[in-house]
């Protein structure tokens, strides 16, 4: 016959390694959340870069264009004065 006797340390080791998965999953649900906003706002920053660029080229374009250079433009065929 044999001597068995319940563990009682052994049940309540599964009890609490049950409680840690459930935890450990409701963690990765946070995580895959918090993951799919900061995707979403990596996103929305992007678009933003791009119009800022966009405002950035046209102002550029109008407060300083071409002529107003400090570098002198090289002449153009009809500007030459015969030699």
């Amino acid at each position: 016959m044999l001597n068995w006797r319940r563990d009682p340390g052994y049940e309540k080791s599964i009890v609490l390694h049950e409680q840690r998965m459930n935890e450990n999953r409701i963690a990765i649900e946070r995580s895959k959340e918090r993951t799919k906003l900061i995707e979403k706002e990596i996103e929305q920053l992007r678009q933003e870069n791009a119009r800022l660029k966009t405002l950035n080229a046209s102002v550029r374009q109008l407060c300083f264009p071409p002529e107003s250079s400090s570098i002198p433009q090289t002449p153009t065929a009809s500007d030459c004065k015969p030699s």
